[in-house]
């Protein structure tokens, strides 16, 4: 009993041969023959009104029999029409062989991989002729000299896998989120319940991946320009330019859509621009240009694609983004690139160039010593000055000059240029000037970089890079929309019980609130020492005990247009007041808040319903012919 079982088990883990296996009595060859019904088999005679009827009546047999059908031989009769079709099994014939030089040691020959073949040389097939208007089945041979696929192994078969427009278009709105054809397919896969029910294999994904680059391939560049350029002529908002060199490369490409020309209008008081990021297989340096909207977070104003970081190349950029947007920045922060700075020089005469803080005292342990840095308190001694914005442009140069001396460095050529420099970068020198401590750095533009970055690769084309671009862009809007839907239909809580707390709720986003609500709270730690009048003003004298100075802050205020400024120049840098306002406008017992020190940047109805929204989500550009063409077969 024990061995039978034993047997039974071992018999129900053997693989069996799927259809009947038949033996020649002769000549003891074997051969397979399909077990299915006889209503699916074909025979001889059997009509059919096309001839894609009959191969997918061929196909369904060969689907439920386990092996795949592939198209064989044609004729054609005097007039070029078809009248006779061969159907075969896809293991029919057997690969040619290439003849290899064995003397011949090459490395491609080293390169080469063992390859494998599935062709047998079977003989089933089935054929059909054209008579009478109908096909008809001529030859039908069910014998195969192979076993045939079990039903749970179909979907390797390459009649069972074939890539639906669904797939593709999954596989091409992945890639627009930086979502490569293999994670594509285990989506997939993880949504249809398992390999064999997507339909198709990881290998068929990635094909067709890679035949889509393939075919963009020489017109790549082309493409992208077409690509803009047609949507231009749907979108006459819309700005595109683009060079090439001598050898009609494209260098550089400009655009700029009517949202984003809309958002500089109202946010693009100062902007930043760094072309950090390379973008693509081409390595075209991306130079987004980055503002900071109502919510103080990043907003593009627009984008471009530089074949070299060269002054002629940044000049053309700057005068394509003056023609589409026809003023120039307040304040422009960048790096040190010195063919930038030359650029923005010729260019944006009108505008304040500051430097990036952080580019610059990130040098500072390489240009002072990395000891004197970390073994000293140089480095937070210098911070100190640096960085802060409550000590006046005097104060600053005092300080500098002091610590220089102390750790005896006059002679050190980087921070004497550094401190020459000192109106391009340093906080306490640009105090009086609008915003112009709204960006200090050009971590915004990183940030950018960085956001688009999850977006794109360095092996993107740069058809790719534009479907790229556009799906980011289109989440930042989203992510704006979300911010003002928010702002409308939240209430934050307030922590005094002063009119002006209340109004600034209505008035500003709930980010830009929030900063001032920080301000008002914070007047319980200030206190005015004294007053004096003086003329149509009167000066009040502010001590502020969160300082580290002990002079207190001067604020003056005219009482017959309500007129007021703060010495820490805090509405000057941000557009936004300070405490030490607040406090004096709360000691003259103001109920409404000064509508004159609104900015309407900063405002929650800045920007109107429904403007957010991408107008050229629906534009599909056509493609042009030639090798473009071959994209429309694909897709």
């Amino acid at each position: 009993m024990e061995n039978s079982s034993d047997n039974s088990i071992e018999d129900e883990y053997v693989h069996k041969v799927v259809g009947i296996e038949v033996t020649s009595p002769n000549s003891g060859v074997k051969y397979y023959i399909p077990d299915v019904p006889l209503k699916n088999k074909p025979y001889e005679g059997t009509l059919f009104v096309t001839l894609d009827h009959a191969l997918n009546y061929y196909q369904y047999y060969a689907s439920i029999s386990g092996f795949s059908v592939r198209k064989s031989t044609e004729r054609y009769d005097r007039f070029g029409v078809s009248t006779q079709k061969l159907f075969v099994c896809s293991q029919e014939g057997f690969n040619k062989k290439k003849k290899v030089d064995t003397l011949n040691d090459t490395a491609k020959q080293k390169a080469s991989r063992i390859s494998v073949s599935k062709r047998v040389g079977c003989k089933a097939e089935m054929c059909v002729v054209f008579e009478c208007n109908l096909w008809h089945v001529k030859k039908f041979v069910e014998k195969h000299n192979h076993p045939f696929v079990d039903d749970q192994d179909m979907h390797f078969l390459v009649s069972s896998r074939k890539l639906t427009h669904l797939h593709k278009h999954i596989i091409n709105s992945m890639s627009r989120m930086n979502v490569g054809p293999v994670r594509a397919f285990n989506m997939m896969r993880e949504i249809y319940g398992g390999f064999e029910e997507v339909g198709a294999s990881k290998e068929d994904f990635k094909n067709y991946k890679k035949k889509y680059n393939n075919t963009i391939g020489e017109y790549d560049a082309q493409m992208a320009v077409d690509h803009l350029m047609r949507k231009k002529e749907y979108l006459p908002n819309l700005s595109c330019e683009y060079f090439t060199d001598d050898d009609n490369c494209l260098r550089g490409l400009f655009w700029a859509d009517e949202l984003g020309k809309k958002n500089y209008h109202i946010f693009g008081e100062v902007m930043s621009f760094d072309a950090t990021y390379r973008s693509n297989k081409y390595s075209m340096v991306f130079v987004p240009f980055t503002g900071i909207d109502n919510h103080c977070c990043n907003v593009t104003f627009c984008g471009a694609l530089l074949g070299s970081e060269t002054t002629e190349a940044y000049v053309w950029l700057l005068k394509c983004f003056l023609k589409a947007f026809f003023k120039q920045p307040k304040v422009v922060v960048t790096d040190q690139d010195p063919a930038m700075t030359k650029a923005i020089d010729l260019v944006f005469k009108k505008s304040r160039h500051r430097f990036c803080m952080w580019h610059i005292m990130n040098k500072l342990s390489i240009k002072v010593g990395v000891r004197l840095c970390n073994s000293t308190d140089f480095k937070g001694d210098i911070c100190n000055i640096v960085w802060t914005d409550a000590i006046s442009a005097e104060e600053f140069d005092e300080k500098w000059k002091k610590i220089i001396d102390e750790y005896k460095l006059n002679d050190n050529k980087w921070l004497h240029d550094m401190f020459g420099i000192r109106k391009s970068w340093i906080p306490a020198h640009n105090k009086d000037e609008f915003f112009s401590g709204l960006m200090r750095t050009t971590s915004r533009s990183e940030s950018e970089n960085n956001f688009f970055g999850q977006l794109c690769n360095s092996r993107s084309t740069l058809v790719e890079f534009l479907s790229h671009y556009e799906s980011a862009l289109e989440s930042q809007r989203h992510t704006h929309r979300k911010n003002d839907h928010e702002t409308r239909f939240t209430n934050p809580e307030l922590k005094t019980i002063w009119w002006i707390e209340s109004e600034a709720a209505k008035i500003y986003t709930r980010t830009t609130f929030l900063d001032a609500q920080i301000e008002m709270d914070m007047m319980r730690k200030l206190m005015c020492q004294t007053f004096t009048p003086e003329g149509d003003f009167v000066k009040y004298y502010i001590k502020d005990w969160t300082q580290a100075t002990s002079k207190p802050f001067e604020v003056m205020y005219r009482e017959s247009d309500k007129t007021i400024y703060c010495e820490c120049r805090r509405f000057e840098s941000f557009g936004l007041l300070c405490r030490h306002i607040f406090y004096v406008l709360r000691q003259m017992d103001i109920r409404e808040f000064p509508k004159k020190y609104v900015l309407r940047r900063w405002r929650r109805d800045v920007v109107p319903n429904g403007s957010n929204r991408n107008d050229d989500s629906g534009v599909v550009p056509a493609l042009e012919d030639g090798g473009r063409a071959l994209l429309r077969d694909i897709i």
